[in-house]
């Protein structure tokens, strides 16, 4: 049986990368465990879990420049000093949570360059994944979106490069195709940003799409398929076999 990235599906997908639970968390402890003074994972993942859980919480019913540390001292039930046992600051909160939306970008679609794709079934994970992933993410993506403007100068500028690093990945294979004559553009980098734009309606317009009673899956393959029609890929490209076609779904697929 194929394997993500070949197979596209959900279910391919979560058997590759776990973004939830335990191996979830210890992956956040391990990537930041330098900026914290507790270096038992046993001890500090059960906690981190509750300090970013209530940050998003808080973060969303009062704004995350209105949050203090004691209104997340309160909400988690972690003293004071045992919060600055994890984090030194608000800022130190906003910059572990760039910084776990970018490794995880940067592991799951930058990492799509090891795999000996062609570039239609490496567009096809991008955009697959990025939805799989970010789903998964909600409240990490969410935060980093919403509370942009009122992050420290640097870590806006983080934010910013996260996006133009995914819009990168795109465009090597957009180019990739155009190259190798599969696909025809004239302005990729304004294609990338229009796919960006579109993955991010996703994300931050979820109440409008369960109103229309529209899934990921069907989402995905929408902007998908207005990609490969940009690029003016074939139709019939698509439906040569399972390793180019596009996943069906179904109308209406609740998620």
């Amino acid at each position: 049986m194929a394997t993500w990235p070949i197979e596209i599906s959900m279910e391919s997908f979560n058997e590759a990368w776990t973004l939830e639970g335990e191996t979830f968390w210890r992956s956040v402890f391990e990537m930041h465990k330098h900026k914290m003074e507790i270096k038992n994972p046993n001890i500090a993942i059960g906690n981190l879990e509750k300090i970013f859980s209530a940050t998003f919480t808080l973060a969303n019913s009062k704004g995350f420049q209105a949050m203090s540390l004691r209104d997340l001292s309160r909400e988690t039930g972690i003293s004071m000093g045992g919060l600055y046992a994890y984090i030194g600051s608000k800022n130190d909160l906003a910059s572990v949570i760039e910084g776990v939306l970018r490794d995880t970008i940067d592991e799951i679609i930058g990492g799509l360059s090891s795999y000996d794709l062609e570039p239609l079934q490496c567009l096809r994970a991008i955009v697959y994944g990025e939805i799989f992933a970010m789903e998964k993410l909600s409240p990490w993506y969410y935060f980093c979106f919403m509370e942009l403007k009122g992050l420290p100068r640097e870590q806006q500028q983080q934010t910013l490069e996260l996006e133009l690093r995914f819009e990168g990945i795109l465009l090597d294979a957009i180019h990739s195709g155009v190259a190798s004559g599969q696909f025809v553009c004239n302005q990729p980098e304004l294609l990338a940003s229009q796919v960006t734009a579109q993955l991010q309606q996703w994300h931050l317009k979820q109440w409008k799409f369960k109103l229309r009673e529209i899934g990921k899956q069907e989402y995905a393959q929408f902007v998908f398929e207005s990609l490969l029609k940009c690029l003016q890929y074939s139709a019939e490209g698509i439906e040569e076999g399972n390793e180019t076609a596009a996943p069906s779904s179904e109308a209406g697929q609740s998620d």
